[in-house]
Parts: structure tokens; sequence; C-alpha cells
């Protein structure tokens, strides 16, 4: 029999298991962000206690690994003011004649199907630094977005 059509071992075979990758840049979060990092190791230190396979140990180590990476470099930034965006800021703002509002929000806290979305996205960093009443450009439209109002996330 040729030496192709034997296999050693099901372990020559496996996919390789690569590290999650950390989101490149700060790792600023809000009090919200931060505590959901630790909800997040609470949560996987306890199914490792309760892991039955080494499979399953090593796979939940391996987000251990990647969320308590992420807490140690977990800048909390400063609450927003009222006057300006930034990190931490509920926008409302008008594009394309409708009305929305956005959560700026850190890497790890970001989910845009419930409108909180990474401070590094290209809507976010058009609004951050602007103002109420002041329009911006986005996607090379000129007074593209109109900023309403601003404030910290509650």
């Amino acid at each position: 029999m040729s030496v192709a059509f034997r296999r050693e071992s099901d372990e020559d075979h496996k996919e390789p298991r690569f590290e999650l990758p950390i989101p490149p840049g700060a790792n600023l979060v809000t009090a919200r962000g931060l505590a959901l990092i630790g909800q997040r190791i609470a949560a996987l230190e306890a199914d490792l206690a309760s892991a039955e396979t080494d499979e399953r140990r090593e796979a939940v180590r391996r987000d251990l690994r990647y969320w308590h990476t992420r807490q140690t470099t977990a800048e909390l930034a400063p609450v927003p003011g009222e006057d300006t965006v930034a990190f931490g800021s509920r926008v409302r703002f008008r594009l394309n004649g409708r009305e929305r509002q956005i959560d700026i929000v850190g890497a790890d806290e970001a989910d845009p199907a419930t409108d909180r979305i990474v401070f590094t996205a290209p809507l976010a960093t058009a609004l951050i630094g602007t103002e109420p009443g002041e329009s911006v450009e986005f996607n090379g439209r000129e007074d593209a977005i109109e900023v309403i109002a601003t404030g910290a996330i509650p």
C-alpha cells in the first residue's frame, strides 16, 4: 500500500488551534465594558471547572487567555461631557434623512445590532469631536450627518 493512503493518527490531521486575535490599538472600555469582561471571565472559569474533555478545557483556556489579556490591558475611559461626542457617548444624529442613536464603545462591547459601535468604526470616527448642531462629512458627502444631541451613555 502506498504511504499516501496510510494515516498515523488523527492528531496529525487536526486543524491547528490559534490564539484569538487581539484587536490592534488601545483597549478603551466603558465602565459597562469592563464589567462585561469580568462577567465573561467568571463564566469561562465556571466552564473550565465543569469541562469534561481535554479538548474542551483547552478551548476554554484559550478563551480565558484572551479575556485575561483584555482585562489587563483595559483602559477605563473618562465619562464624556454633554457638549462634545467622545468615546462613551450616546449620540443622536440624522443621516440620509433618518434619525438614529448609537453608543460609541470599545471593541469587546461593540454590537452593531444593538446600536453599540466600536470607536474605530468609520461612523464613530466621523462623529467623535463634533457638537450638537454640527454637520459633518461622511462617505464623501459634505454635511451627510447632522449631530442632534450627545451625552454620556447612561
